[in-house]
């Protein structure tokens, strides 16, 4: 007999909120967060795009993290430490303290030999390589680059953010696998503990990992998901997109800049992270410990469309391959569908792609917004931070709204303007990331007990 795969714990932290409960409500409410780029930047470069959806990071006090873990980690691993924090808690699972000097806890009733850790991240601890780099290249002259700071007195221009000790922890804050390591060793997961580097793809390609890995058999929990953390001081990592022209050009009015599936977009919404971790179980064995399903995930398909590093194959056949895959696999149909949270990343040749072949194979039945619309793109959260939000639309009946959406390029069902009340039992979540990456995820409401 097939095994089922619920989704029993959300943990979320995103631009528009922080925790599933104020993130989904400032959904529903179509709250989207785009600002102007910080003034400072300006010292910096000559930005193409002025625009970016920022993010607050949240009070690490508030969650069980020590003080070497706060100054020994990149906020890309504290994000994926507060959010499995809050899946954890959200799945009903009771944790105990196991070593106070390690900082680390002991989940009940789990067999920790068969439970796993999945993450994605583009780029993991970017920002502390940055800082480090800086540090290593500039400490020696440190004295003089002050001076010529004060004597040049850059409008708003903070003072240069480096030690002139070189951090001893570097490596292990720049490792993308620590996303995934530090989850394992804090809760003391023995089971594979696997990150995912697909670029956009790598959440939803890390929850299907999981699922394939609880499928079949292997092992029966997981925590999964995809964090990211772009936030450096100056803007270099921004300036860097800004480059590759993908950013969406934001002239005029900050809040109208992000409009996926729109004839006016212009280019995506940089974010500076995100992250949402799903508590992931084989459905029998939740259901006997009284847990709440959120969702099930039922099927799971990913290829490559091997054309660009950088940019989508016009044709869009590769997608349609992922789709039939994951039929197949799944035993359900395209007809099925209710609802899909689109890829839907504002960029002229992706909208124009994924919308096409959406059209072909779905034709204008399913329910369709894009969650990029009101955060952003978090490049390797992006993923899972949106497979949260169909596990949350199946639950709640509700899909969110796609803002500025106003002349769409398809006639296909877009949810617009406000919530959309509907009862979805099959949902589909797609990402394409750089390189030619796509994955597809198939959840569903959940099974009667």
């Amino acid at each position: 007999m097939r095994k089922t795969v619920a989704i029993t714990g959300i943990g979320v932290i995103a631009p528009n909120g922080c925790g599933r409960d104020e993130f989904w409500s400032n959904c529903l409410r179509g709250l989207a967060i785009a600002e102007e780029i910080p003034s400072h930047w300006n010292a910096y470069n000559s930005y193409n795009s002025r625009v970016w959806a920022p993010l607050q990071l949240p009070d690490w006090d508030q969650f069980s993290l020590n003080r070497a873990e706060k100054m020994q980690m990149d906020p890309v691993q504290l994000l994926s430490l507060v959010c499995g924090e809050m899946a954890l808690k959200d799945a009903g699972l009771k944790v105990s303290l196991k070593d106070e000097k390690k900082n680390t806890f002991s989940i009940e009733g789990i067999d920790v030999f068969r439970s796993g850790v999945f993450m994605g991240t583009g780029n993991g601890g970017l920002v502390s390589y940055t800082r480090a780099q800086a540090t290593h290249v500039l400490a020696p002259v440190k004295k003089a680059l002050d001076s010529m700071q004060d004597a040049c007195a850059l409008p708003d221009s903070p003072p240069l953010e480096f030690s002139s000790r070189f951090n001893p922890f570097v490596v292990a804050m720049t490792m993308p696998n620590a996303c995934s390591a530090v989850l394992s060793i804090k809760y003391g997961l023995a089971g594979p503990s696997i990150t995912v580097s697909t670029a956009c793809a790598s959440g939803t390609s890390a929850i299907g990992q999981a699922y394939r890995a609880i499928v079949s058999g292997k092992i029966d929990t997981a925590l999964a998901g995809g964090a990211e953390y772009l936030a450096d001081p100056y803007g270099g990592i921004f300036r860097g997109f800004d480059t590759a022209g993908t950013l969406a050009r934001g002239d005029g009015i900050a809040s109208e800049a992000n409009r996926p599936f729109d004839s006016k977009r212009t280019g995506f919404l940089f974010s500076a992270g995100g992250c949402a971790v799903l508590m992931m179980e084989d459905a029998t064995l939740a259901r006997a410990r009284g847990a709440k399903v959120i969702a099930e995930v039922v099927g799971f398909s990913e290829n490559c469309d091997a054309f660009s590093i950088m940019g989508m194959s016009p044709e869009g056949d590769h997608v349609e391959s992922m789709y039939n895959t994951l039929f197949e696999s799944s035993g359900f149909s395209a007809g099925q569908v209710d609802y899909i949270n689109a890829h839907g990343t504002s960029t002229l040749l992706n909208d124009e792609v994924e919308s096409r072949i959406v059209e072909r194979v779905f034709g204008s039945r399913p329910f369709i917004n894009s969650t990029k619309s009101l955060i952003g793109h978090s490049i390797g959260a992006a993923g899972a931070i949106e497979t949260a939000v169909t596990a949350l639309s199946i639950e709640s009946g509700k899909m969110h709204p796609s803002v500025n959406l106003t002349d769409p390029i398809r006639p296909l069902n877009f949810v617009v303007h406000e919530p959309c009340g509907y009862p979805i039992t099959l949902a589909l979540n797609q990402s394409f990331g750089f390189g030619g990456h796509i994955a597809g995820l198939l959840l569903k409401s959940p099974s009667p007990q």
